[in-house]
This record gives C-alpha cells, structure tokens and sequence, in this order.
C-alpha cells in the first residue's frame, strides 16, 4: 500500500457517486485531489446495497453523470450490479484511478486555525488538506433499530444497506423488518426461496406502477453511434420528473391524482379487500417516499409470505414478538430499515475552528448548512450532498452535479483571490434555513445577508456578498 501524500490541496471523504464526481471534475480542473474510501472497492451505496432485486428507482439515463452516459443500459431502472459497473468504468474512462485509495477510513479531521488548513488523521497515517469535502452522503451508514432480545436472537442477521451475500436464506424462516424501498424490492427475491417471508409493516407506503422493461439492443446500439438520441432521452425523462415539483412543494392536493393512482395499482394485483386495508396509506402521497413496484403485492398474496401490520417490538433466542404482541418463530432477520440519514456519522469525526464537532454544533438545531453545501464555523468544509438537499422526484445527480460545480466556483474564488479559506456567516446560514423553512410552509421571505467570510492568508477579514 502506498503511503500517503503529507498534504492534498482536496481531500475527498467516499468514494460512491459524489467521490468518483469530485475525482473526475476537479483533477479535469487541474486540482491536486485525493479521494479516501473505507471499503475495499468504490461504489459506495451501490457497493453495499447488494440484496438480492436491489435496483434504482430512477430510470438509468437518468440516475448517470450527464459527462459520462452509458449507452449499454439494459433495462429502463438499472439492476444494482450494472450500477456498480458503470461507476467502476468511470473510473476508468477518466484516469482517476490514482486520485483514489480504498481501504482507507477517516478517523477524524480537525481544523487548525494556526496553519489555516484541515488536519486529517486516517487508519493509515496522517495527512493535511487545504479544503475537506464529504462525500459519503446519506446513505452510508445502516439504521439498525436498538430492539430488545437482538443479541440472543439465534439466526443470521442481515441489513440490506450492509448485505453479506454469503449468508444463504434458502428454506429458513425469514422475518423482513420494514416496508420501505429496499423491502419492497427483497420481498419478491426471498418469496419461493425462503420457507417463510414475515413482513414486518409498521406504516405501509405508496406504491406507483415501476414499468420496468429491457432497453433493446438496437436502442443501445443508436445510443451508442448517436449520443444526442441519449441526451434527448435523458432530458425527457428529467423534464416528466420535474413535473412532480409542483405537486411536492406548491401545490400538494395535486398528489391526490398520484394517490388514485397508487390506489388503481393496489386493488388490480391485491383482490383481498382485508390486505387491501392493510396496504392502504393514511397519509397524502409525498409525506413519504413514493415506491415504485409491479411484483411486491404478488408476492404478499402466496402462501408462504405473510404481511404484519405491526412493528418488531422484540425478539427471543428464535422468534419476533410485534408491538401488537403477537410471536411467530423464525430463522433469520433481515432489517430492511433504511439510513441514519438525520444523525450524519461523519458529523461525530470533523471538528471546526471552535473546537466543536458538526455532531455537537448540529445538535440543538438540527443539521443547517449555507445551501446545503457548507457550515458556519468549519472553513473550507463543503459537502456533496448536504442538508436539505435531499430530493423526492428526481434523479440525485442533479444535486451531486450542481455541488461540484459550486465546489469548483469556491476553489477558483480561492485561487483567484489568494485566499485561505472561506466560510459562511453565521447570519447567512441562519437566513437561509428559515428561508428552507418558509418554503416548506409555502410561505415567502426575502433576505439578502453576507454569505461568506473569506479567510485571506494574511489577518485581515473580507466578506462575500
């Protein structure tokens, strides 16, 4: 293993979709950037996501870098394995194989005031870095629920954010613990396979038609000679998502049509009007994320999946007891439960100009940053996927692409100005989370603070309007 450098001017936290997009543009850029992933190979969410049917919900044109297309999708929502691969060829295809070191964690970064750069301590050595950027996103770190009785319970137990594939459910009694995107895909898997499938729902959730279909050869093949035709199929699909934006955020009685929808889905594959309650929403489409799938209601109606509508309360040495409290015996778990998505674990390891962590500076009012992409008191920090940033219609390469390119305006202001650091003023941050507020109440309020303080290398102050 090769040691690393004393000092980058950009270290990189991940290696998943935002580290492999900060590889690419900033070393096209002309930047010296290092790129440090924990995990044995990139990929990231689509490393770890590896249950069985683990697909995206964003069509493939779509859910790709617009500078890197891959003609050779082979079906409209990519499988997790061919998502995999196409990072693994971007990679490739732009040299940034050497601005990437796996198998390397991030213990902790602090910034150092003195030196006006970021001190960086990993499980391989110590390194400094003019600027930090994270890019492990929400999805990096498995929620477990803390249940009680978990640690006798006697089977294998499994999360999908953190699959082992060697872990062989076949003939066991399986209990699903959850009902969100990931279960909703694993389900159809384990029925016929499982001896049992014991679905754990403790909110059920809206599901569309996925309309799922392979992409034919020849389409792939005009893609490929053609690479406008794909442009044009990605802007289509983009322009059809952003439709959903109106719905979400102006006008929210706009999703009842989503829900009749949802409703036509349900009572067309589930005849039982007893399940069709129990997989029925109380809640207006959009509260939560709407779910895409042709075969997880099938699977519910063979004999050898069942469906509870009641969360895991406990577990014994072989059984889960619900909050309803009932007991079914089973063989093995599988949490289907999501992220720590609100509790960022990186949050626990970088410390800013105040001694603080981002854990404890978020701690009183919630994860804010200055447009989701940096936070008051820890210069030069900037994240790829930040607060607030998260998106419920459309493809979270919109999000990624737009923060590189303010990465990019923020080093290049740097550079031109022979800058330090820059950081957000506290004034700033705070106008624009209520601003973030205020939109989600469709209220409007206009503010126009100061935004940054650049940190020159000398001891005198400016700010950025």
């Amino acid at each position: 293993m090769t040691q690393l450098p004393e000092h980058v001017r950009v270290m990189v936290v991940g290696a998943g979709f935002s580290g492999i997009g900060a590889a690419v543009t900033l070393g096209r850029a002309g930047h010296d950037v290092l790129v440090l992933e924990r995990g044995d190979r990139v990929g990231g969410t689509w490393r770890d996501n590896a249950y069985p049917g683990c697909t995206c919900d964003v069509q493939s044109h779509l859910y790709s870098f617009s500078f890197a297309p891959n003609p050779t999708w082979t079906r409209a929502y990519a499988p997790q394995p061919e998502i995999l691969a196409y990072l693994e060829a971007v990679v490739a295809r732009f040299g940034v194989e050497r601005r990437i070191r796996c198998g390397t964690q991030v213990l902790d970064a602090a910034w150092d005031t003195a030196a006006q750069r970021w001190a960086i301590r990993t499980d391989a050595g110590e390194l400094t870095a003019d600027v930090l950027v994270s890019a492990t996103g929400p999805h990096s770190q498995p929620h477990r629920p803390d249940l009680p009785g978990l640690e006798r319970f006697a089977g294998p137990v499994l999360h999908t954010g953190s699959w082992d594939p060697a872990t062989d459910l076949t003939g066991l009694r399986v209990a699903v613990v959850g009902s969100g995107a990931s279960a909703i895909q694993l389900v159809p898997q384990l029925a016929g396979r499982a001896a049992e499938v014991i679905v754990l729902q403790r909110t059920p959730p809206w599901i569309m038609p996925r309309h799922d279909r392979p992409i034919p050869a020849a389409r792939r093949e005009r893609y490929a000679r053609r690479p406008l035709l794909q442009r044009l199929a990605r802007w289509r699909i983009y322009a059809t998502r952003e439709i959903g934006v109106v719905g979400f955020v102006q006008a929210p009685g706009l999703l009842r049509g989503v829900e009749r929808l949802c409703r036509r889905h349900l009572r067309s594959q589930v005849p039982d009007p007893g399940l069709r309650q129990l997989l029925t929403p109380d809640y207006r489409a959009g509260c939560k994320r709407i779910l895409l799938s042709d075969d997880y209601y099938p699977a519910l109606l063979r004999d050898d999946v069942e469906l509870v509508a009641s969360a895991a309360a406990r577990f014994e040495p072989g059984a889960v007891v619900t909050a309803d409290g009932s007991r079914r015996e089973i063989d093995a778990v599988v949490f289907a439960t999501g992220f720590s998505t609100t509790d960022l674990p990186i949050a626990h390891h970088v410390t800013g100009r105040e001694g603080r962590t981002l854990a404890e500076t978020w701690a009183d009012g919630g994860m804010q940053a200055l447009r989701g992409s940096s936070v008051h008191g820890f210069p030069n920090l900037f994240f790829l996927v930040g607060p607030n940033t998260g998106l419920g219609h459309t493809s979270t390469m919109a999000i990624i692409e737009s923060r590189l390119a303010y990465l990019a305006d923020a080093l290049r202001l740097l550079d031109d100005r022979d800058l330090a650091a820059i950081e957000p003023t506290d004034d700033a941050q705070a106008a624009w989370n209520r601003t973030v507020q205020d939109r989600l109440r469709r209220e409007t309020r206009h503010v126009d603070p100061v935004e940054y303080r650049l940190i020159p290398r000398a001891h005198r102050r400016t700010a950025l309007r």
